[in-house]
């Protein structure tokens, strides 16, 4: 079924999905998930790179009740991430803000402090896009990446995902004014290449 054919239909974001690679399984985010995602959602790091200024502020009862609502959101996806070799939950995936008009998703992910580096993120990147697009008939899915968070933007391109533009200033952390650059992955582009634009000939500039 081509792009476009598929595009006119709604997404079934009801259906929650497993999806396998080679390092990661995503699978549907539950409250019995938590206890392995509150080092992430707790992390400093992790909270500066995201831009989540009230991360020391998490009450896990709302927490626990929010994760636990997921399998019922019908206009988004939540998967956890989780490592093949060890069995742990070590963050998660999400596809929202739908836009049903454009047939358009954001795109975020966060990893537990230690996991960076081993490629987790950019496969379970490839994973939940390569759905967005073939299963939800997406034609694009957007991000933002701050200015201080190279490794992240280097991973997205990795995975085809371009720059687009810069929003300047868009983040105040402490003191501190940072840019977000806004990139994008149209559907045409994951068909050619199916999230390895490098071995298709596709580097990113």
């Amino acid at each position: 079924m081509t792009d476009h054919v598929r595009s006119t239909a709604r997404p079934d974001f009801l259906d929650k999905p497993s999806l396998q690679g080679e390092k990661v399984l995503l699978r549907p985010v539950t409250a019995d998930d938590v206890d392995a995602l509150m080092p992430m959602l707790l992390d400093a790091e992790a909270a500066r790179l995201t831009g989540s200024h009230h991360y020391d502020g998490l009450d896990e009862g709302r927490i626990r009740s929010w994760y636990g609502s997921r399998a019922e959101q019908d206009d988004r996806l939540d998967l956890a991430v989780v490592e093949r070799a060890t069995g742990d939950v070590i963050g998660e995936v999400v596809l929202n803000q739908w836009d049903p008009g454009n047939g358009s998703c954001n795109f975020r992910i966060c990893l537990a402090p230690g996991t960076y580096g081993r490629g987790l993120g950019t496969e379970a990147t490839r994973l939940i896009v390569g759905y967005g697009f073939e299963e939800l008939g997406l034609h694009r899915i957007s991000l933002e990446v701050y200015a201080f968070n190279p490794r992240a933007r280097r991973a997205y391109e990795k995975a085809g995902f371009v720059a687009e533009g810069v929003l300047r200033d868009a983040l105040l952390w402490e003191g501190e004014r940072v840019d977000s650059t806004v990139m994008s992955i149209l559907a045409p582009e994951w068909f050619r290449h199916g999230g390895r634009p490098e071995a298709a000939g596709h580097a990113p500039d």
